[in-house]
């Protein structure tokens, strides 16, 4: 739970200071690599993190994990400009990469099939304290103290949580020869960093053809590839069961709707709405507050209308969550940023506590660990996917609309940095140009997140009555 309790604080806190790390180490035009460098290692890892806590057990690989993890918290903290800061996020990523999917496997061990829908009610409870607890804690460390203690923050959790699983967690695993697929990693890594960084820079390189070459020939190989291996990192054969399936590709689609949602509504909230960190922060914890009451309702859902039934109710939620934050506008202040957040929330929460139930529920301790990797992989995809498209379309409406308006000449995508740090000497006419090309290309941005949603409530459709 204290593993939870920082994984879910990691996934709020950052975007909550996001806008006044931008304002004190510039870069607007490298923002959304903070987040893609992260989730990128993160996805990458996660389902390796998966495979060793099979063969080693779940706590080595956990402590091994929350170690980098920490280390890299210490770095980003003390980074002193926005590359440092992406570097210094990929290390922070890879050991990311076994906390949260290890957290909850554990969860699945502990616990029989009986249990686990049950259960699931007090870990979201302790997940949504944490993930409320959040995005305030961040707008207040922003506002008094500094940006770089939402990072800092995470050691005192690590350190306690490593020292209870220590003497708490006691476990009888069967030694293997380790089996690992380091040749399916590199592919995979190789193909989704070459699509990232193309979806980052919006396709603006003089490199493009080469990188899509590269990523295309990657990812073909590594299909190819794990087809053939004897313990390949994707468990093909569970992604043959229609509801796993289905679970995994709707996983995508939100892990997309999520990271568009977290890191650029505060920017929303402070940068076009003007208001202040904290503010930008209670509009997120109010998705954290939706979440976990959705996840504890959708363990006694599944036992009363069944699965189809219960993630249907949630995708519907997303898919009006999404519209909501369609017609945002700035006159709708942040209360109704904040109830878009929520609807949203209680779509995630009852999508994927459903989602981990039945898949635990369908597999033996043996490929627990890959199953429930599996599924967050495919959220951890989603994210990163999300992060450099969703970057890549703020910037390139940003330029557009610089580039087409009058008195914009000296303006740039940069120049949000400016507007979101309140400082500066730009005019108030610029700044006006500046607020309107940010609300239109955050628009933009959020008419992709209700795409993904519609995408998201028709693929559940799919499933069918009593699987």
């Amino acid at each position: 739970m204290l593993a939870m309790f920082m994984g879910a604080i990691e996934a709020t806190i950052v975007s909550t200071a996001m806008p006044d790390i931008v304002a004190e180490l510039g870069g607007f035009s490298l923002y959304s690599w903070v987040f893609s460098a992260y989730l990128l290692m993160n996805a990458a890892t996660v389902l390796i993190y998966g495979k060793l806590s099979d063969i080693f057990g779940r706590r080595p690989v956990l402590f091994a994990g929350m170690t980098i993890f920490l280390a890299g918290s210490i770095l980003c903290g003390l980074a002193g400009s926005m590359e440092q800061m992406i570097l210094f996020r990929f290390i922070q990523g890879v050991g990311a990469g076994a906390v949260m999917p290890i957290a909850t496997t554990i969860v699945g061990d502990i616990y029989s099939k009986e249990e686990r829908a049950h259960i699931q009610g007090y870990l979201s409870s302790v997940w949504g304290i944490s993930a409320v607890s959040g995005p305030a804690l961040g707008g207040l460390l922003v506002e008094y103290v500094s940006w770089r203690w939402v990072f800092w923050i995470n050691i005192p959790l690590g350190v306690v949580s490593m020292v209870m699983l220590g003497l708490f967690l006691h476990e009888k695993v069967e030694k293997k020869k380790p089996d690992i697929d380091y040749i399916g990693t590199v592919l995979f890594l190789v193909g989704i960093s070459t699509f990232m960084y193309w979806l980052v820079e919006a396709g603006n390189t003089a490199h493009t053809g080469p990188l899509l070459v590269l990523g295309a020939v990657s990812f073909c190989l590594f299909a190819l590839h794990e087809r053939r291996t004897p313990s390949p990192i994707v468990p093909f054969h569970l992604w043959k069961v229609r509801p796993i399936l289905i679970a995994n590709l709707v996983s995508l689609t939100t892990g997309i709707m999520l990271i568009g949602i977290s890191s650029f509504l505060p920017t929303y909230v402070q940068g076009v709405m003007g208001k202040s960190a904290t503010i930008a922060g209670f509009t997120l914890t109010a998705m954290s507050i939706g979440w976990p009451i959705a996840s504890s309702l959708s363990g006694r859902l599944l036992h009363s209308i069944g699965y189809r039934a219960t993630t249907l109710i949630g995708g519907a939620a997303l898919l009006a969550g999404g519209l909501m934050f369609m017609f945002m506008t700035p006159d709708l202040g942040p209360w109704w940023a904040a109830a878009s957040s929520f609807v949203t929330g209680v779509g995630m929460g009852l999508t994927s506590t459903a989602f981990i139930i039945s898949i635990q529920n369908a597999v033996e301790w043996h490929e627990r660990g890959a199953a429930t990797a599996a599924n967050m992989f495919m959220r951890n995809i989603g994210n990163a996917i999300g992060a450099a498209l969703l970057g890549g379309v703020l910037n390139s409406q940003l330029s557009a609309y610089l580039a087409g308006k009058s008195g914009a000449d000296n303006l740039s995508v940069n120049s949000v940095n400016e507007l979101l740090g309140g400082e500066g000497d730009i005019p108030a006419s610029a700044r006006a140009i500046l607020g309107e090309g940010l609300t239109s290309s955050l628009h933009a941005v959020y008419f992709v997140v209700f795409l993904f949603a519609a995408l998201s409530f028709i693929l559940l459709l799919f499933l069918k009555k009593g699987e």
